[in-house]
């Protein structure tokens, strides 16, 4: 089976997305795709001469293991017949392979991580961090990008993380005004191949501001105000090849390729978009974008979950232009042998967990549905069934709506036998559920809040039980996207009012205000944080309901 049967690659829609005909035509290059499907891009400049490899990976979230096709864990029987993807293990042998032929080739590289190794995993909630570290350095990165997840459990956490680190870990706009980060956390770095300085910057969604916990100390400065100023004073410095190491999402790449100027490439990461030139309906690897100077700017992004890695191989002029590059992802499938001393140590690490992860929940009558691109864009499977979930787990408290974030939502489950490790892959955060009073006015000015990122795949977008609403992404952001929001009145549906008071179930972090849901946390009366674990909920209701299968019933018409 090929790949693009078993996942759906994230595709960011925007304007400044240009086709690489067009865009390439106007810069004065050509471009060549292979049978292979790798690409070649040349443009009309000269080039110095100087060529750099670069692999990478990004959003790995904890999956030190091989997973399945639906990115969660993979069981006994699909890793004997080869069914399995991804893992560090297979990961080190990919990477280590691509080195060995470059190094015949005689041509220098680096090997870069746009963030997020952090959350997904029991190997993430059991050692804070410190296992994606150490095989980070068993397979010897040279920088990573501080992702938005890496702040889950606090700055402390994070910094004691950081400290493992054999490489750096960077961001320059993340602002650390004090606390431990400041001694760990650097802005760039620079890196010296054959003579050649290379410099490697980054920067963290500002958004993880609200989306993690970074704490009262940790600021965000806008990525393109800090990029034109990081950028000139790099080049300033007689530093001309600058590569970004970005944890902002695959659109916002193209922004910044667009408005700052010398860059020569973007490594992007955040929002798990899958960039090939082989997977149909995905974007180019790379995706072109003129600057303000007119130089072709390759961006690329190599998915998520260790399931891909990227590599694009670079030609420059003496300016840090790109004037030739060529590449594509590559798909870690059983063709890639499990390289054996990270394999070791990825199962003496799992030791302490795997009688806990293999510990059958239910048996699912039909997969469900939990994909990024459905569950931050419309009604969805696994949004219904955890919404269901929190919603039986407080019956008889008055408790009528609950409300989840898609973004919390981070794998899909197959029909058959589901375990704890798998729920716990679908619900990895440790959120617990919070139930809460709110007025009808306030529901649906959360709900408008929740649905007005949609184009950029937001992980606010809200899944529902005991409501339904009409959605047309047609209309602006806060301007009335959300319509005809009804919440369920015995065996029927009744118009919300905005004057009466709900009872309802979110979880902690939408509570506190979390993705942005500030509305939760001044205006939410009676709170009470249940300190029920949602993924002790979500099994509980399988296993209540089992042989379980997903239903989607119109909670969210569009």
């Amino acid at each position: 089976m090929k790949d693009k049967d078993t996942i759906r690659p994230a595709v960011a829609a925007t304007p400044l997305a240009l086709k690489r005909r067009s865009f390439l035509t106007l810069a004065g290059a050509s471009l060549v795709v292979t049978g292979a499907g790798a690409f070649t891009m040349r443009t009309a400049r000269a080039g110095g001469g100087y060529r750099l490899g670069v692999l990478h990976i990004n959003d790995m979230h904890s999956r030190l293991a091989e997973i399945s096709r639906h990115n969660s864990t993979c069981s006994d029987d699909d890793s004997a017949d080869g069914n399995c993807f991804g893992g560090a293990a297979r990961l080190a042998t990919a990477i280590r392979e691509h080195r060995a032929v470059m190094d015949e080739d005689g041509l220098p590289h680096v090997t870069l991580d746009a963030g997020d190794q952090s959350q997904g995993t029991l190997f993430y909630t059991t050692y804070n961090g410190m296992a994606e570290i150490e095989m980070m350095n068993m397979i010897g990165f040279d920088a990573m990008a501080l992702g938005n997840h890496e702040f889950n459990n606090g700055p402390d956490s994070l910094a004691a993380m950081i400290a493992e680190a054999s490489f750096p870990v960077i961001s320059g706009n993340t602002n650390v005004a004090e606390g431990p980060l400041g001694d760990v956390l650097e802005e760039y770095t620079v890196i010296e191949r054959d003579g050649e300085r290379i410099a490697v910057l980054a920067v963290t969604t500002p958004d993880t501001a609200f989306i993690s916990s970074p704490g009262p100390h940790v600021t965000f400065t806008d990525d393109i105000v800090y990029l034109q100023e990081a950028v000139d004073r790099v080049r300033g410095d007689g530093i001309h090849k600058i590569l970004l190491l970005s944890h902002v999402g695959f659109g916002r790449d193209q922004q910044i390729a667009a408005e700052v100027d010398g860059i020569s490439a973007i490594i992007g990461g955040h929002s798990h978009t899958l960039l090939s030139n082989t997977v149909e309906d995905a974007p180019a690897y790379a995706t072109m974008v003129e600057s303000p100077s007119g130089r072709a700017v390759p961006i690329v992004q190599a998915y998520a979950f260790s399931r891909y890695l990227g590599r694009m191989d670079l030609e420059f002029a003496d300016d840090g232009a790109v004037v030739s590059a060529t590449g594509d992802t590559i798909l870690l499938d059983a063709s890639f042998a499990e390289a054996e001393d990270l394999q070791a140590r990825i199962d003496e690490l799992a030791g302490p967990i795997e009688e806990m992860v293999r510990t059958p929940v239910a048996e699912l009558a039909a997969g469900i549905d939990g994909s990024r691109e459905s569950c931050r864009a419309m009604e969805c499977e696994m949004g219904n069934t955890v919404a269901d979930a929190m919603l039986e787990a407080v019956d008889g408290q008055g408790i009528t709506i609950a409300l989840a974030n898609g973004g919390g939502l981070r794998a899909s489950l197959g029909e058959g036998e589901v375990t704890l490790g798998d729920v716990l892959t679908v619900l990895p955060f440790q959120n617990t559920a919070y139930t809460l009073e709110l007025t009808g006015a306030t529901l649906i000015a959360a709900l408008e809040h929740g649905v007005n990122a949609i184009e950029d795949g937001a992980g606010r977008f809200p899944q529902v039980a005991g409501l339904r609403f009409r959605l047309d992404p047609s209309v602006a952001p806060n301007e009335g996207r959300v319509s005809e929001v009804e919440v369920r009145d015995g065996d029927g549906w009744a118009p919300i009012d905005p004057d009466a008071t709900y009872g309802v179930v979110t979880n902690n972090f939408l509570a506190g205000g979390g993705d942005g849901y500030a509305m939760l946390a001044t205006e939410g009366m009676n709170g009470y944080d249940t300190a029920i674990d949602l993924s002790e909920m979500l099994a509980e209701y399988l296993s209540a309901n089992e042989p379980f299968a997903p239903v989607i019933d119109g909670r969210i018409l569009q």
